[in-house]
C-alpha cells in the first residue's frame, strides 16, 4: 500500500518508517525536520517536508501522493526549551485537524493516529485497570494529556461525520528502549529517583520495537477502533529504583509542590505545583485488546530489565 506518515523524522517515526519498507508498502514520510543524523533517511521511503501546522500544505501533499493510509505521529511528546502551550496545540490539536482534513478531502481509507494512556488524565479515581471504554479526563494543567484528550474527542467527531475513514487509535503507555530519552527517563536518571510518599505510582512499560509492530499492525489489519498499547502488569517506582541500581528519594507531595512553585518562580523547572498528580496517579492501561491487532508485546517487568540492562551496557 501507498502510507503517508506524518512526523517521520520523530522518535517514533524514525523506527516505524523502516519497518513499513521492510513489510515492502510505498512510504511517504513527511516532517518539519530533515531526518536525524546524516544517512539517517530510510532507504525506500520518500521523504517530504510538511509542517502539520499549515492546513494548505497539508492538504497539497496529501493530495499530491494520494496514501491509501496515513499514520499520523506528529506530536511534541517531550517539549524542549523553546516550546510553549500555543505551539504544543498548533501541533498536536491543530494538526491532527489539519491531516483529519486532507485525509477526507483527498479519500484516505484508514488511519492510524499514536494517542496516550495520557488522554486518560492522571486521577486518584482512575479505574485500575483502564480499558478502552473509560472516559477520557486529560488533565487540562497538562499540556500533553489535555491535548490528548481533545485530540480523541475530534477523532471520535469524526468517526461519525467520516465513517468510511477507517480509525485505529494507539493509547500508547510509557516507551522504554535502548535509547529512548523522554520525560519519564529524564526523572530516572539521577542518583535518586522521586517517589511521593504515600502514593504507589505504578507504571506500565510498553518496548519500543514492540510500539512500532503494533503501528504496522494496524496498518494492514482489518480491525478498527480504539487499542491500549502496554504490557502486561505494573511495576512500582522501589523496583524501578532496584532494577537501576539507584535509590528512591521519599518526598511528601506537599513539599514537593511547595519546591516546584519555587522553581517555577525562579524558571528552573517547566512543571507547575499542580503537576505532582503526574507522578502521584500514573494512569495503569490495560491491553488485552491488542490480540485483535494480532500482535504480543513484552510484559512491563521484562521491558523494565531490558531497559536496566542497556543502561548498564549489557545486552538486553
Amino acid at each position: 500500500m501507498k502510507i503517508l506518515v506524518t512526523g517521520g523524522s520523530g522518535f517514533l517515526g524514525s523506527s516505524v518508517v523502516p519497518g513499513l519498507v521492510r513489510d515492502g508498502h510505498e512510504v511517504v514520510s513527511t516532517d518539519v525536520r530533515e531526518p536525524g543524523e546524516p544517512g539517517a533517511a530510510t532507504i525506500g521511503a520518500l521523504h517530504v517536508p510538511m509542517d502539520v501546522r499549515e492546513p494548505h500544505t497539508v492538504d497539497q501533499v496529501v493530495g499530491e501522493y494520494r496514501p491509501e493510509v496515513v499514520v499520523h505521529l506528529a506530536s511534541i511528546v517531550t517539549p524542549g526549551k523553546g516550546s510553549d502551550r500555543a505551539l504544543e496545540r498548533a501541533v498536536d490539536v491543530d494538526g491532527t485537524r489539519h491531516v483529519l482534513d486532507a485525509c477526507r478531502a483527498h479519500g484516505v481509507r484508514r488511519i492510524v493516529v499514536s494517542s496516550s494512556g495520557a488522554a486518560y488524565g492522571y486521577h486518584a479515581d482512575n479505574p485500575v485497570p483502564l480499558t478502552e471504554c473509560d472516559p477520557l479526563r486529560g488533565n487540562v494543567e497538562f499540556a500533553y494529556a489535555d491535548h490528548k484528550r481533545q485530540v480523541e474527542e475530534m477523532l471520535a467527531a469524526e468517526r461519525l461525520r467520516t465513517p468510511e475513514l477507517e480509525q485505529v487509535v494507539l493509547r500508547i503507555g510509557t516507551i522504554l528502549g535502548e535509547r529512548v530519552d523522554n520525560q519519564i527517563t529524564r526523572l530516572w536518571a539521577g542518583r535518586f529517583i522521586l517517589r511521593l510518599a504515600g502514593a504507589e505510582s505504578p507504571f506500565v512499560l510498553v518496548w519500543d520495537k514492540d510500539v512500532v509492530r503494533v503501528v504496522v499492525a494496524a496498518v494492514t489489519s482489518t480491525v478498527t477502533g480504539v487499542f491500549n498499547v502496554a504490557g502486561a502488569g505494573t511495576v512500582t517506582v522501589p523496583e524501578i529504583a532496584r532494577a537501576l541500581g539507584k535509590r528512591t528519594l521519599v518526598v511528601p507531595e506537599p513539599v514537593l509542590r511547595a519546591a516546584l512553585a519555587v522553581g517555577k518562580r525562579a524558571r528552573l523547572t517547566a512543571y507547575r505545583p499542580e503537576q505532582t498528580v503526574f507522578l502521584a496517579h500514573r494512569p495503569v492501561l490495560d491491553a488485552s485488546r491488542l490480540r485483535e491487532l494480532g500482535v504480543e508485546v513484552l510484559p512491563t517487568r521484562e521491558v523494565l530489565r531490558r531497559y536496566a540492562a542497556a543502561q548498564a551496557g549489557r545486552t538486553p
